[in-house]
């Protein structure tokens, strides 16, 4: 018969060795959680297979090299674990409370300890598996004090008895990696427990950033040229000649409205975000001078790196080949919310686990995290597996109960999150699995209209209406809010192919098929968005025009997207960096060489620049916000209604005749463009009818469907850009 655990005020690392806490104590915390494991029952005859926990590269014969060595260690994996239906029907609805402005507990956040307490595992099945898990000779390495996973060391041969899976070493594409080749075992006992281990692989998140592209628009010949080298931000070069406008800081605070939220003294002074990581940068300094070339030295803004220590195994990464990643993420975050405290949280990566997540995990179990957290790194749903998709899902779930607010890149391959820098989808609809839990903003990618727009096909306006031309002590040129549209470099892109004279991008007489589209254009580089296959769609994610509103629905991305293009409409952003070992070099911003090797784009830009906006958003109300996504959709609710919004189009009007959206506007609905990349492959390219409810199925070699997976922009939320875009004044206003 299962027993009750006893809640406790002290240390809880190891759980099994805490005293018993007092009826007092446990009526202060207000939950005794219950045991659920009979260890008695503990039978290793009896087993159950841990589904969806095997790699998909593990699975292909292809790659396999045969089993590693028994003696190879897999340092600090965890298993992850998971809390009774009843309790997490409870925390959910704590969270909805916390939320929820009519209820006596609103932002009544919770303490890690407090959390660990009422909705974490309980301390006896805790113990009981760390007995079982030192009976298999493994070592116990930490649990934090949310008892939501057991950090654990061991041997391949340990693994291949206890969880009945060998790890095979693995060739995939020509990197070596090494990986389970069936889903893990555990006694039947432990199931209503154990989700799985985090990881038996060594496969790591990529971060979402994409260098500048290769080809742009040539706003002279209007054809798409390779830019050869070219000087910086409002400037002119290519071959042939031709105008580009980079984004700086003051371009940003330009479009998105910051301005009258700076002047007024709400610049994030006071509050910290955290931009979490899996390597240090180098030099400190180039932080200073990114804020320094940009007009933003004069703020009070501080940038530290720091290790999170915890009951999860953290040491210093050193520098790596993501350290481009990290500075551009804590240049970014700070742009957009210049006095706030920038925190490079990283860890390494230990043989199978993301040191980044163990740097949210050990922070969010510490005593005042960080109320902000951006993280710009992904892996698809499946690739993840289910005890990874579990690990995000726990720890922002947790983040979220303590007041934190998660920020995550939505992706920066359209709706093909397993075919991350591919030329072709291969996979099907996907999605990233550090972005689709229910308590992260995921954050998508747009582009500029302008160029578009002024094509002399299109009649619309010149360049120069929005962009001045010359720039400021600061870099800046932007005149105004600026059109948007989806961001796509791919030969799919309905406004790509349309603008080059075709009518469909698939099959032999279509674009991607023709010179200029292969050579140029056959990428999945884009904003990503699409239907989750893990999480179901969570309380808040509702009443928007454009939401699916399939019974049982899916969690939905993106929430909300900021530009993130890499340059194929001639915009993309600016970074520091001068690592040479990492392709970086001088951050004079004067020099055409030097600028373009800091060129980039991808939604590991927007991640940053909104957890700055929510920085905003923090100081003017003084409280820290946990999901904004109850305040995102409720206040779309509004904006939108039942039909759209006409005053709040990103591209209203006509083309030859373009409206901006109303001053009054908290989002910009981006309804022009789409997220569509090029796929082959019979079985998994295939994407939805415009009632999105019929699959559509179809390759590049045919000429009878649209070319998918592909998802475009309509009224109101959209898999392209979710709510759209945000006026960052009003949207501050709002909360």
């Amino acid at each position: 018969m299962a027993t009750a655990a006893t809640a406790c005020s002290g240390p809880a690392d190891h759980p099994a060795t805490d005293p018993p806490a007092t009826a007092g104590q446990r009526f202060a915390v207000g939950s005794v959680v219950s045991a659920r494991i009979d260890a008695s029952r503990i039978d290793e005859s009896v087993r159950v297979t841990l589904v969806g926990n095997t790699h998909p590269a593990a699975s292909n014969p292809a790659y396999d090299l045969g089993r590693v060595g028994d003696d190879l260690m897999l340092e600090h994996m965890q298993l992850v674990l998971k809390r009774s239906p009843e309790s997490q029907v409870a925390l959910g609805a704590r969270i909805d409370a916390v939320h929820d402005r009519t209820s006596p507990q609103f932002h009544q956040w919770l303490g890690a300890r407090e959390f660990g307490d009422q909705y974490g595992v309980s301390k006896l099945d805790v113990a009981t598996i760390e007995k079982w898990l030192d009976a298999h000779g493994f070592r116990v390495d930490g649990v934090p004090s949310s008892r939501m996973f057991i950090e654990f060391s061991g041997t391949a041969a340990q693994v291949r008895r206890a969880f009945h899976t060998e790890i095979h070493n693995l060739d995939v594409h020509g990197k070596p990696h090494f990986a389970n080749t069936s889903d893990p075992q555990i006694p039947a006992a432990l199931a209503d427990v154990v989700v799985g281990v985090h990881a038996l692989h060594d496969f790591m998140p990529h971060p979402m950033h994409v260098d500048r592209g290769a080809a742009a628009r040539d706003r002279k010949t209007g054809t798409w040229s390779m830019v050869g080298a070219d000087p910086a931000f409002t400037f002119t070069g290519g071959t042939p000649s031709a105008t580009y406008y980079a984004v700086a800081p003051a371009d940003f605070a330009t479009i998105y409205n910051l301005n009258p939220l700076f002047a007024a003294g709400f610049t994030g002074s006071g509050q910290t975000i955290a931009v979490i990581e899996d390597t240090n940068i180098k030099n400190n300094s180039d932080v200073a001078t990114f804020r320094s070339a940009f007009g933003l030295a004069g703020y009070t803004g501080t940038f530290t790196q720091v290790h999170p220590t915890g009951s999860a195994t953290c040491t210093s990464p050193g520098v790596n080949a993501a350290e481009g990643e990290a500075a551009l993420d804590a240049e970014w975050a700070g742009a957009s919310a210049p006095d706030a405290a920038i925190e490079l949280a990283s860890c390494a990566d230990t043989t199978t686990v993301f040191g980044g997540l163990i740097a949210v995990q050990n922070m969010i179990g510490g005593a005042n995290p960080p109320k902000i957290m951006s993280i710009s790194y992904g892996e698809c749903e499946s690739e993840n597996g289910a005890a990874a998709n579990a690990s995000y899902v726990s720890a922002y779930e947790q983040a979220t109960a303590e007041g934190v607010s998660v920020f995550v890149s939505a992706g920066d391959e359209g709706a093909a999150s397993c075919d991350a820098d591919a030329t072709y989808a291969t996979h099907g609809i996907t999605v990233s699995g550090f972005a689709s839990t229910p308590y992260n903003v995921a954050v998508g990618g747009t582009d500029f209209m302008d160029t578009y727009d002024s094509n002399t096909k299109n009649g619309g306006p010149a360049v120069t209406t929005y962009w001045n031309a010359g720039n400021g002590s600061t870099f800046g040129s932007a005149k105004s809010y600026i059109p948007e549209i989806p961001w796509n470099d791919s030969c799919a892109s309905a406004l790509i192919y349309g603008l080059e004279g075709y009518t469909h991008p698939y099959g032999s007489t279509g674009f991607c098929n023709s010179a200029t589209g292969k050579a140029d254009f056959l990428t999945t580089a884009s904003g990503s968005g699409g239907p989750s296959s893990y999480s179901a769609q969570p309380s808040w994610q509702a009443g928007v025009v454009g939401l699916p509103t399939k019974s049982g629905g899916a969690r939905y991305l993106p929430d909300v997207s900021l530009f993130a293009a890499n340059g194929v409409w001639g915009h993309f952003y600016v970074y520091c960096l001068t690592d040479t070992a990492q392709g970086g070099g001088p951050c004079t911003y004067s020099s055409a060489t030097d600028t373009l090797a800091l060129a980039a784009g991808g939604t590991s830009f927007a991640s940053p620049a909104l957890a700055g906006i929510q920085a905003l958003v923090n100081q003017y109300t003084g409280s820290a916000q946990g999901n904004p996504n109850y305040a995102y959709y409720k206040l779309a609710a509004e904006e939108y209604g039942a039909r759209g919004s006409t005053k709040c189009n990103s591209s209203g009007g006509t083309v030859a005749s373009p409206t901006l959206p109303a001053s009054s506007c908290i989002f910009y609905d981006v309804t022009a463009g789409d997220m569509d990349v090029p796929c082959t492959g019979t079985t998994n390219c295939y994407g939805y009818s415009k009632s999105g409810s019929t699959k559509i199925y179809g390759t590049l070699s045919t000429s009878t469907v649209a070319l998918v997976p592909a998802f475009g922009t309509g009224t109101g939320w959209d898999y392209a850009t979710g709510l759209g875009t945000v006026n960052a004044t009003n949207l501050v206003h709002a909360f």
